[in-house]
């Protein structure tokens, strides 16, 4: 599927409201909640059971466990290579573990990434110096159908 495509879904979930641990366009999505929508709507089923977790994720731990989860279900890829609809994983401080997603909306000239954030819902945002100084990865969705 055309990574345009894949952008072009993700912003049909801007305007969602920012709900912690659910995924539901419209209703209320935090920023694993839109990728799970968008995988639905790419793939039915998700890949994996999501257990609970907390706004933290494993910062105590130290735990890189969205990063871990992302390897098993996309394609990494170099960040510098981003194109839209790709995955974008975030470091939210430095010595942070990752712990924020967004869907790449456009890679150039003016980039930007669709995410779903505290406070202010699902938005497209500039991928400004310093949103692009925290990221830690980048990742393609795999193929529909393979």
């Amino acid at each position: 599927m055309a990574g345009t495509c894949i952008a072009g879904r993700a912003r049909a979930w801007i305007g969602t409201p920012y709900r912690h641990q659910a995924s539901c366009r419209g209703a209320g999505t935090d920023c694993l909640g839109l990728l799970r929508g968008i995988w639905r709507e790419l793939y039915g089923a998700e890949p994996q059971e999501i257990p609970a977790y907390t706004p933290d994720w494993s910062e105590p731990q130290g735990e890189e466990l969205l990063w871990r989860a992302a390897r098993r279900h996309l394609i990494e890829k170099p960040p510098a290579e981003m194109a839209p609809g790709d995955v974008l994983l975030f470091r939210m401080r430095e010595g942070g573990v990752a712990k924020h997603l967004g869907i790449v909306g456009r890679a150039a000239p003016a980039p930007s990434f669709i995410h779903a954030y505290s406070g202010h819902g699902v938005l497209e945002n500039a991928l400004s110096a310093p949103w692009r100084r925290r990221i830690a990865a980048c990742f393609a969705f795999p193929p529909v159908g393979g």
